[in-house]
């Protein structure tokens, strides 16, 4: 059964398709994170690679490591989609560009290790000191 979701960047340049489950969403608390996006934490939706198409656009890229690309809009600078090449069958994609993001609830947190002391969000959830891949 499918289950298409669409979503873009703020100023709409980017535009990108979806067709997988709501499902494995995570909200990530490592260092590269919030220096790539400036925020405290990062949602992120794991899909396989092939469910996860480009509509509109062009992203620009940014290797943030050895084995991160990030992909981001050139124009407004958010942050959309990235691969690992530590799992090169999925793609993580940014739940705040989701259309409809208030349908995908995080279920977990990733990189604990690294949390702000200070911030307390969906404390209830399983948490990782890293990432389990």
């Amino acid at each position: 059964m499918s289950e298409m979701h669409t979503g873009g960047c703020h100023c709409g340049n980017l535009r990108y398709q979806l067709d997988a489950p709501l499902r494995d969403i995570a909200h990530c608390h490592c260092s590269i994170c919030r220096r790539t996006s400036g925020g405290i934490a990062v949602t992120w939706i794991t899909v396989p690679l092939e469910s996860f198409k480009w509509l509109a656009g062009s992203p620009a890229a940014y290797d943030s490591g050895p084995t991160c690309v990030r992909f981001f809009c050139s124009n407004c600078g958010a942050q959309a989609a990235l691969f690992s090449r530590n799992s090169p069958e999925t793609m993580d994609v940014t739940i705040a560009t989701l259309d409809h993001p208030e349908l995908a609830p995080a279920v977990r947190h990733i990189w604990t290790d690294n949390r702000l002391p200070w911030l307390h969000l969906d404390e209830h959830l399983p948490g990782e000191p890293g990432e389990t891949v």
